[in-house]
């Protein structure tokens, strides 16, 4: 990392010379030192098959590049060009209902196409050619937002892929048949060919919604992989794409191949606090910092604004907050407000008439502090020792087979388990992550545990000394969506020490439960097991019920380390009060804290929801924004950044 870039998408197709020339010149005023090109211009770069225009392109470079302004360069394959689709109609994506799309905005192509896959190795390879060594280029992205929208293409290669996909995972009719528990109903195949995708709206199997979503996945991260592979033999600049807030896509699976995570998020100003839980996940899928590609300036929109626009110094804490959790870009989409078109009111940096807005100034200041505290942030990074499990899998199991009326398992995880630790360090993790170097691992609602080999990795992790706090609902079903026949789990009652006695997958507030030292009660929400002791001790037992005098959460000693099995989501305290040790600083509820340690070492506190929070501080503090010296309770302004080095 040389530097925090901060920028947006600019889009030079779309504006005059002349007025490139000006937005050059504003990109300066605003602090921006990077933008993202080229993404939806397909059509301006080969207006005919086979004539390539790029030297419009070329030059916009090279003025961002004379002025100082690096550049990510698109693939576009995202908006293929009018001729393409009408002269090959199979590259166009068919809907659920059999029709065929029009063209009409954007993500239009399928992605088993022959067709659509080598003209995307042709541009792809145009532009790696021009621009693979040019120097203003400092990273690629490839297509935008990609993503299995409205569950996927429907035409014949699809369906044909499904099936080779099936085929080739269980090998016979009669092993899926049996995976899926098809002789209930009497939906078993005979053959691979009698398997119709699921469609939306209907009542359909989860198995099938899960290998079709799933099928869909392995099929975008091939689509990805193809271009990556093109681009990696031009340029040295880290190659990634940019993807969106849910895991359904797995950002393991899809950032294999990839050098850079690039994440895209338009949540309101209300969500921001929120937002430290993808940071802590966007840092974990490579060994490297990660970009945030887009963001919103002011208010979304598309030929209306939504969203609302942001508090005053909302934006400003928005551009610091991705880069205290180890990120090194925030860019905002986008630079200069679209005159026509699709979003035309969507905010942005500028208006389409080129006026600054108030948060252009709120961009302008953290880009200034960036280059300020640049040795100090490049030479931090964040490292923790508590780490939360987000499943690709169980994203896919909770749409898919949710067990519980509404239960939202990204959001659960948001507000009930990563809240308990904004005042520390925490690692969220997929479960091909490695677990070294971790003391505490939280696996709430993992529906599946025994996948990428995780069963045997964290047995060895927690007889080597570590301790996993794991459930509700956690090792409860296959990857396909179905559930274990011998025990309600596949392995974590053996592991646990427990027999399941009771389990009550309905979320209400009538169970309490208390600690079994007398500590006092313990608040529980989402869903219900009970257990029997088979080796593990009780931590805490239900108070009412049915379940009263029954263990909710256990504790089995396993080698040197523990498994804590919950029965029920206890409150934010006990999640704390479980995984140990203390808080960075003692903080208020609003305030998001990171140490970032290294060759450098700091504290970061950010204020997320406009409102005065405090701070108390355990020694002496050199306050690097505003040249302060800081000690004992501080007052920390609405939105307020503080980058904090010990006196």
């Amino acid at each position: 990392m040389k530097k925090i870039y901060v920028g947006a998408a600019y889009y030079p197709e779309v504006w005059e010379p002349s007025e490139v020339d000006a937005d050059i010149v504003r990109m300066k005023e605003a602090g921006v030192n990077v933008v993202r090109v080229g993404e939806f211009a397909w059509g301006d770069m080969e207006p005919e098959e086979g004539v390539f225009t790029l030297d419009w392109l070329k030059t916009a470079v090279d003025k961002l590049y004379a002025a100082g302004i690096d550049v990510i360069m698109c693939t576009p394959s995202c908006t293929p060009p009018r001729w393409l689709f009408e002269k090959y109609p199979e590259t166009r994506i068919v809907y659920g209902n059999k029709e065929q799309t029009e063209i009409f905005s954007r993500c239009h192509p399928c992605k088993s196409s022959p067709v659509m896959r080598e003209k995307n190795r042709i541009i792809t390879e145009k532009l790696g050619e021009a621009f693979g060594a040019h120097p203003a280029v400092i990273g690629w992205q490839i297509d935008n937002e990609i993503f299995p929208y409205n569950e996927g293409c429907y035409c014949e290669k699809c369906k044909a892929g499904f099936r080779a996909y099936l085929k080739e995972k269980y090998g016979t009719p009669e092993n899926l048949n049996k995976k899926w528990g098809m002789a209930r109903w009497s939906l078993a195949y005979k053959s691979f060919d009698e398997v119709i995708p699921p469609v939306r709206g209907r009542w359909e199997h989860p198995s099938l919604q899960t290998e079709w979503t799933r099928f869909h996945c392995q099929n975008i991260v091939s689509y990805v992989d193809e271009q990556a592979e093109v681009l990696h033999r031009y340029t040295k600049a880290p190659v990634g794409t940019d993807m969106m807030a849910t895991n359904l896509l797995s950002y393991e699976d899809v950032n294999q191949k990839l050098d850079v995570v690039q994440y895209n998020h338009y949540e309101p100003a209300a969500e921001l606090g929120r937002m430290s839980f993808a940071y802590d996940f966007l840092r974990t899928v490579k060994d490297r910092p990660f970009w945030v590609t887009e963001t919103q300036a002011g208010w979304n929109g598309s030929t209306f604004a939504e969203f609302g626009y942001r508090p005053e110094g909302a934006c400003y804490a928005n551009t610091w907050l991705p880069v205290a959790r180890g990120g090194e870009m925030v860019e905002y989409w986008h630079f200069r407000a679209h005159p026509n078109g699709h979003e035309l009111a969507h905010g942005a940096l500028y208006s389409t008439s080129g006026r600054a807005y108030r948060v252009t100034e709120e961009i302008r200041r953290a880009s200034e502090e960036f280059a300020r505290c640049r040795e100090l942030l490049i030479g931090s990074a964040v490292k923790s020792r508590i780490a939360i499990h987000y499943s690709s899998t169980a994203v896919i199991n909770s749409i898919n087979a949710p067990m519980i009326k509404g239960f939202d398992y990204r959001n659960v995880l948001m507000d009930h388990v990563h809240a308990a630790f904004r005042h520390r360090n925490v690692d969220v993790i997929e479960t091909g992550h490695a677990l070294g170097g971790y003391d505490v691992i939280f696996s709430p609602f993992l529906s599946t545990a025994d996948e990428k080999g995780l069963k045997e990795r964290i047995i060895e992790w927690v007889k080597a000394g570590g301790t996993w706090i794991v459930g509700p609902m956690s090792d409860i079903m296959t990857e396909y969506s179905s559930k274990y026949t011998h025990a309600p789990y596949s392995f974590l009652e053996e592991l646990a020490g427990v027999y399941t006695k009771y389990e009550l997958p309905v979320g209400n507030d009538v169970y309490r439960a208390k600690w079994v030292d007398g500590a006092g009660e313990i608040g529980l929400s989402i869903c219900y097991s009970a257990y029997e002791l088979r080796g593990a001790r009780a931590l805490a037992v239900y108070e009412n019920g049915e379940f009263a005098g029954l263990p909710a959460i256990t504790e089995h000693r396993v080698g040197r380390g523990r498994v804590v099995l919950l029965g029920s989501l206890p409150d934010l305290n006990t999640l704390k009060t479980l995984a140990g040790g203390a808080d960075l600083l003692p903080a208020s509820g609003n305030i998001i804290l990171t140490e970032r340690t290294g060759g450098a070492s700091c504290l970061i506190a950010v204020e997320t929801e406009g409102r005065e929070g405090t701070l108390t501080l355990d020694a002496t503090y050199s306050e690097r924004l505003s040249s302060r010296t800081l000690e004992g309770e501080v007052a920390v302004r609405p939105y307020e950044v503080l980058v904090l080095v010990r006196a």
